[in-house]
């Protein structure tokens, strides 16, 4: 009996582990290398819903340009909620490998047709 109880309290914890502690940790390492990753240019939202592009970055602070007034913001590097920038750009090279892969994949049933004509 106490055994069993032993098994039931490991599989709690880990279960608690794998559904509440670990995406948590993956999630907050993601903001880290986002906060990490800003650089001049960038098109970000912040936290707050503010929307800029990043015209000067000093140590824990970014400084943002949010309408075509040109009225600059200063805001702590941990008030980032999306960066915009890096978002279009993963998109865009996730069409070109998918373009490309189709691609590739063409080529391949070209190939095949070749042999068997052959």
């Amino acid at each position: 009996m106490p055994t069993s109880m032993i098994i039931m309290v490991v599989a709690m914890i880990a279960v608690m582990y794998f559904m509440m502690i670990r995406p948590e940790k993956k999630r907050k390492r993601e903001e880290e290398q986002l906060r990490n990753s800003l650089k001049e240019g960038d098109k970000i939202t912040t936290i707050g819903g503010i929307v800029g592009k990043i015209v000067e970055i000093d140590g824990e602070n970014i400084v943002i340009e949010t309408s075509k007034d040109r009225v600059r913001v200063e805001f702590k590097k941990w008030a980032v909620g999306t960066n915009e920038t890096a978002a279009e750009n993963a998109k865009k090279a996730r069409a070109e490998a998918q373009a490309k892969a189709k691609e590739r994949a063409e080529q391949r049933k070209r190939e095949k047709a070749e042999k068997k004509n052959k």
